[in-house]
């Protein structure tokens, strides 16, 4: 599964648990910046390759 941000082709890690809006599956990258917004939760996917 490919990341839920437009224009990224990399592996969705992580799921983010989003109070605003609905949840999103997003690469490694773009979960670490999002979870600095608070409230924002991620949950780690079943996926082989973290990088």
């Amino acid at each position: 599964m490919e990341c839920a941000r437009e224009g990224c082709t990399r592996e969705a890690a992580v799921r983010l648990h989003i109070p605003w809006a609905e949840n999103e599956d997003v690469c490694t990258a773009h979960g670490r910046v999002a979870v600095q917004k608070e409230g924002v939760v991620a949950e780690p996917l079943d996926v082989e390759d973290w990088s």
